[in-house]
């Protein structure tokens, strides 16, 4: 088998509109809403960078069945690039972004290959001077609801070629997740695959190593939901088959769920100095990346009772969220909640999760 390097994405969610954020300033929600563009642009930078010999995106480029010309337009900016870059890309639709969706009539560079909705397609991976360096598989959804096992329908077509079955879908029923495409991950081993290129879980996962079965998670976080780094896999096959994975986080806004307790804080001016603590330490870990947090508070103890007193923790939240507002690269605090004690309430963006998911298209 000969030795290749590629580029594994999924759930891109172009143009997001990232519901249930109307009560942020508008210049933050709109460096939010670039997020995902910003995201695909440092995509193209490291396959160009990485030298990959091809990419593949397994489902939900866009994030609606009804996609913003924007975003394809974005999209066909960026294969272009790639294109001209002689890396070639290979694309199957998911839930968010199927066949039967609204789509603009727009031309795509000869190297870019979308999988069709009614078999399994399998294009040939050709390199100048290497000949056939892969077989790649895959099906898109024809709708945005597909409750088929699509992996069945996968079957090797080479040992000595490196097989690659791209798919979106939900592997032994993860309950975060709607159940489309379902599988065992027994259906995809039968396969012959030497690597699985998966898409529709969000959360990054191998779930097996030899033959590797990957979930890359999303491109960029959308909620609180989807605390951490997000990016994609540079993948190396070995001429054994095997698969060794280099995760790059691309996310240009980073989402952070923080406890902070209130035990043996006397005033409120030890509540803001930990607070302005805790901010230092997210915009450490964010990298150079803006943030958006969720801070609980918990625990007992004599400052618990100063923040029940009228709209204290409520004035609190919006002068630390004024002062993070004057930074080039902001961390934006979506909520403080109060859970110390009993009857613990939620302050300045109760239930913020709740509106901004249930308004939202599943996942």
């Amino acid at each position: 088998m000969k030795r290749l390097r590629f580029l594994h994405a999924a759930d891109l969610h172009l143009d997001s509109p990232f519901k249930g954020m109307n009560q942020i300033p508008a210049t933050v929600r709109e460096r939010v809403r670039e997020s995902t563009f910003e995201a695909l642009s440092l995509l193209v930078n490291l396959a160009i960078q990485e030298r990959v010999d091809f990419i593949v995106i397994s489902g939900d480029v866009y994030d609606l069945a009804d996609r913003s010309l924007r975003a394809q337009i974005r999209f066909q900016k960026a294969l272009r690039h790639l294109a001209e870059e002689g890396i070639p890309a290979y694309i199957v639709h998911g839930n968010h972004d199927p066949e039967d969706g609204r789509a603009a009539k727009l031309q795509w560079p000869a190297a870019v290959h979308f999988f069709a909705c009614d078999r399994v397609e399998t294009a040939e991976v050709v390199k100048p001077g290497r000949g056939v360096i892969a077989h790649i598989h895959g099906i898109s959804y024809a709708t945005a609801a597909v409750t088929e096992n699509l992996a069945q329908r996968f079957r090797a077509k080479a040992e000595d070629i490196c097989q690659i079955g791209l798919l979106h879908t939900n592997v032994d029923g993860d309950a975060s997740h709607d159940n489309y495409a379902p599988c065992s991950k027994s259906d995809l081993l039968a396969a012959g695959m030497h690597y699985w290129a998966l898409g529709h879980v969000h959360t990054r996962e191998v779930l097996n190593e030899s033959p590797a079965i990957v979930y890359p998670g999303n491109l960029q976080g959308r909620s609180i939901r989807e605390t951490g780094p997000r990016g994609c896999y540079i993948v190396d096959i070995q001429e054994d088959g095997r698969a060794e994975l280099t995760f790059h986080a691309l996310d240009q806004v980073r989402w952070f769920r923080e406890s902070l307790s209130v035990a043996g804080m006397q005033t409120e001016q030890e509540l803001k100095d930990r607070l302005g603590e805790l901010l230092e330490r997210v915009r450490a870990e964010a990298d150079g990346r803006d943030a958006v947090v969720r801070i609980v508070l918990e625990g007992r103890g004599p400052v618990h009772g100063l923040l029940r007193r009228g709209r204290a923790l409520d004035e609190l939240t919006a002068e630390l969220r004024e002062d993070e507002a004057e930074r080039s690269r902001f961390v934006w605090i979506e909520s403080i909640e109060d859970r110390t004690g009993r009857g613990a309430r939620s302050t300045c963006a109760e239930a913020a999760e709740e509106l901004s998911w249930r308004s939202a298209a599943p996942f």
